[in-house]
């Protein structure tokens, strides 16, 4: 008889290969959370928020994210999934509140997949110009175009994901040496920028009470929330590493680099550059600020940096998505396609594939929206406010989880439930307080990065989306993990339900 609730014997569960380091899931991680990009265009992104208020928010962010990774990391110790928040909230918040989790992490990833390939085109161009190249045939290159940069960074796309494919450890080692380089260069244009910029050092600059208004400050902290996200890259190749604790490491590490990176980047600019410059360069404001400091070849490494950390948060992108689609794949939420591993690279090859095809369809989508510039905006807007939701959500799995720490031990349990719960809380106020002011903060609808009902319809076509998702997975699909609330065991020798 079988064990199967379908009545049929489960195949054997398919198995990532377990080959990384800490120091690889540092380098995905990193890889993922692309500070050099974050400061080249997060920085002037969110300066056009909150003014020259950048070490602040940075600072103000960190603090609810620091939470956040706290609870991830103390899930990962007790369930290492591939899953992670999807399989975390399903079991002790709601199957349904689960698979939103997962859902929306794949929405917004692929969202940022196709703001990443325009990002990364945008700085080909760019490096072409500097190179002397500004037209192709009678083509006037254009790295402020959506549609130039787009059919450039699709390109890129293609290859990384290709690469992706043949396993994280070889993705890993590429990203590592192409975070030396751009570290190297991002650290030594901020301290050359600390020392020599026009620009006063002021305290203001880290007063959160100075920035202009609420709804201000809620937009940077939820954009500075933005930058930070990646850092849980490392939990999505927790089933690879071999020491699942080493997840953890990785995780916390990276986030406390991205800390020091961004404060070190927002003071070098705001010391560079003027208030109207930075928040008026957008995806070429990493390219300006090197051209402020030095003349040519030189002015060109900060370029070449942001190139390379595009390229290779594309290519670490894909590959945490791939991972959360193949947990999710192996409960039978989302189709099988997603869980089929690759025999000779031990990987989710047919996964990796297909979320490079969504993102590249994601991509020409957004060419609606004509100024790149506009297109980040609506993007980053969106983005940080599913992963403001997705955090707050595995927080308050890990507040329900723990609970009963608070009684057996006060301390530990004030940092395992008091400590997530007040950032979920925190993030949750701040994206519902965002989300109304983009509802009153416009009268109709258009598509444009500047229209808040737009802004406001993003996000929740993402969530929204995943409802549907999630019905068609219980009723449709059958899937038991709407009626456990628990993922596949990482560990189990077999999946729960059959697969096709």
């Amino acid at each position: 008889m079988s064990d199967s609730p379908f009545g049929v014997d489960p195949p054997a569960r398919p198995e990532l290969r377990r080959s990384l380091s800490m120091l690889d899931g540092v380098a995905v991680a990193a890889s993922s959370t692309a500070a050099t990009t974050s400061i080249g265009i997060g920085l002037g992104v969110t300066a056009g928020v909150v003014g020259l208020h950048l070490p602040a928010i940075m600072l103000l962010a960190f603090l609810p994210v620091l939470g956040i990774a706290g609870a991830f990391s103390r899930l990962n110790r007790v369930e290492p999934n591939a899953g992670n928040g999807y399989v975390w909230v399903g079991r002790s918040l709601s199957p349904w509140l689960g698979f939103t989790v997962g859902w929306v992490n794949i929405v917004a990833s692929v969202a940022f997949l196709a703001y990443t390939t325009a990002v990364t085109g945008s700085a080909l161009l760019q490096l072409a110009g500097d190179a002397g190249v500004h037209r192709v045939g009678s083509l006037a290159l254009d790295p402020g175009s959506t549609a130039q940069t787009t059919l450039v960074g699709i390109v890129v796309l293609v290859a990384v994901t290709l690469t992706a494919v043949t396993g994280v450890r070889t993705a890993a080692r590429l990203q590592t040496w192409l975070l030396v380089f751009e570290y190297a260069v991002l650290l030594g244009f901020c301290a050359y920028g600390i020392v020599t910029g026009p620009h006063p050092f002021r305290l203001s600059w880290f007063d959160p009470f100075a920035i202009p208004s609420a709804s201000a400050l809620a937009q940077g902290l939820l954009l500075s929330v933005f930058c930070y996200w990646g850092f849980e890259a490392a939990f999505t190749v927790n089933e690879e590493v071999r020491d699942p604790r080493d997840a953890s490491r990785a995780g916390l590490i990276t986030l406390v680099t991205m800390l020091g990176l961004f404060l070190l980047g927002s003071v070098a600019f705001q010391r560079v550059l003027s208030e109207p410059e930075l928040a008026g360069h957008g995806a070429e404001g990493l390219a300006y600020f090197g051209d402020r400091l030095a003349a040519q070849p030189l002015a060109a490494l900060p370029l070449v940096a942001l190139m390379f950390s595009a390229v290779a948060s594309l290519q670490a992108g894909v590959i945490p998505t791939a991972r959360g689609m193949f947990a999710m794949s192996r409960d039978r939420t989302l189709g099988p396609v997603w869980s089929r591993i690759s025999p000779r690279y031990g990987t989710p090859a047919a996964g990796t594939l297909g979320i490079g095809a969504l993102a590249t369809v994601v991509a020409v989508l957004a060419l609606v929206i004509p100024r790149l510039a506009d297109m980040i905006m609506a993007t980053v807007n969106a983005v940080g406010i599913v992963v403001a939701l997705s955090y707050a959500l595995t927080a308050l799995a890990a507040a329900a989880r723990f609970r009963s720490l608070l009684r057996e031990d006060f301390r530990q349990g004030v940092r395992a439930v008091v400590l997530p719960a007040l950032s979920a809380l925190a993030l949750l106020g701040l994206g519902g307080y965002l989300g109304w002011s983009f509802y009153t903060s416009a009268d109709h609808f258009e598509v444009s990065a500047g229209n808040g009902w737009f802004l406001l319809l993003m996000p929740l076509a993402m969530i929204l989306s995943g409802v549907l998702a999630a019905a068609w997975a219980k009723w449709v699909r059958g899937s038991a993990y709407f009626r456990t609330g628990e993922g596949t065991d990482a560990d189990s020798p077999r999946l729960l339900t059959t697969s096709n």
